[in-house]
């Protein structure tokens, strides 16, 4: 579909909050929005912010965590508490609570108001035609014709393009896997580019790879991926790509456990990876081998600037410029979404920064669907 009104970010502005360390999740439900953390900063109820998550929780190590961080950034630059007049999250446990928890950021007088996810999008169109005054945002999807509505999207697929290659360059069984979380047009995006990125490069490596996608109708199960992984690992999987938010906590979990089961030699000839979505996931590979050895096995990450974006419009609301009615887009060009460097081969790394010039440079195109 046709998208009109894009924006394009500043890639020195985006990149400079693109990769954030992790805050971790306190409490924020709607029940405690009015609760401050202690410091020394002061509030702005006119300038003040509230993102609503989808199921996943601020804690779910991806999607929603990277735009929670990033909104604390924002209320860290300047000098805002966390609460009522300052900034803010409302969890939502269940698609019946994006309509309450937006009510209820209104109602606590929020000036800006992010649905995180496409998932939200009805509910934040509803709220936005229903408060005028107030400013919402969309991240993943677009609401058109609403001048207090900004959207934010990603290029998504450019980033699991790279991936694809990591993939690629890694596997020794020739066999990779794919975790979505809950079909749509977002992870559409996912699917296609990393399936494509693992297609070019076995060409190009004389392989003949095979690539499971799979669905597990969440964002927030983490039993379900495990139990896919397990699936895809017991298949001959040794590479997985999860864009699955917080039911990619369960991909982790299988590889993991599959790998404390092996000697560091096994692990050299058999390791199963991870590649992590969103936000760096080093961290969520640790394990410890049957050696004793640490050992860590997350291949790499696709970066997505949720929370820059969240961090960006933030500010343009600050200094009363906010931008309604637009549609900002976010890429590998403009540093909205990258790949991080991993455990990747030298050899992998290096096919990745050529892809990486390419796309930028429009000689390879990344479909934004997957094949029928």
């Amino acid at each position: 579909m046709k998208k009109a009104n894009v924006w394009k970010v500043g890639a020195v502005a985006l990149a400079s909050v693109m990769v954030l360390g992790a805050c971790g999740g306190g409490g924020g439900t709607s029940s405690s929005s009015d609760k401050k953390d202690s410091g020394s900063g002061s509030n702005d109820a006119a300038h003040s912010v509230a993102l609503i998550t989808d199921t996943g929780g601020v804690d779910d190590k991806s999607f929603n965590q990277s735009a929670w961080e990033g909104l604390q950034a924002w209320g860290k630059e300047n000098g805002l508490e966390k609460g009522a007049g300052g900034f803010n999250y409302f969890q939502s446990d269940d698609a019946a609570d994006y309509a309450n928890n937006i009510n209820t950021a209104v109602t606590n007088g929020f000036h800006t108001i992010f649905g995180i996810g496409y998932l939200l999008k009805d509910d934040i169109s509803s709220a936005a035609m229903q408060n005028p005054d107030v400013n919402f945002g969309l991240i993943d999807d677009v609401i058109e014709g609403q001048d207090n509505v900004v959207s934010a999207t990603f290029k998504d697929n450019e980033a699991s393009y790279l991936a694809g290659i990591a993939a690629a360059y890694t596997t020794k069984t020739n066999a990779v896997g794919f975790v979505g979380g809950e079909e749509g047009a977002v992870i559409d995006r996912f699917e296609a580019g990393f399936v494509k990125g693992v297609e070019d490069t076995a060409k190009e490596l004389g392989k003949d790879i095979k690539v499971d996608v799979q669905y597990a109708a969440s964002f927030s199960s983490p039993d379900k991926g495990k139990s896919i992984a397990a699936s895809m690992i017991t298949n001959g999987a040794d590479v997985i790509f999860h864009a699955a938010g917080g039911t990619g906590v369960g991909v982790f979990t299988e590889a993991i456990t599959t790998n404390e089961q092996k000697t560091d030699a096994e692990l050299e000839e058999s390791k199963i990876w991870v590649i992590g979505v969103d936000r760096d996931q080093e961290a969520d590979g640790k394990f410890t081998s049957k050696d004793g050895t640490d050992s860590n096995c997350t291949l790499t990450s696709t970066l997505k600037g949720v929370g820059a974006a969240v961090q960006d419009i933030s500010n343009k609301a600050m200094n009363d410029k906010f931008p309604g009615g637009e549609h900002l887009e976010y890429g590998l060009k403009d540093g909205g979404v990258d790949l991080t460097p991993g455990a990747v081969s030298d050899e992998g790394k290096a096919a990745i920064e050529t892809a990486k010039k390419d796309i930028i440079d429009g000689k390879i195109e990344v479909p934004e669907t997957p094949k029928d």
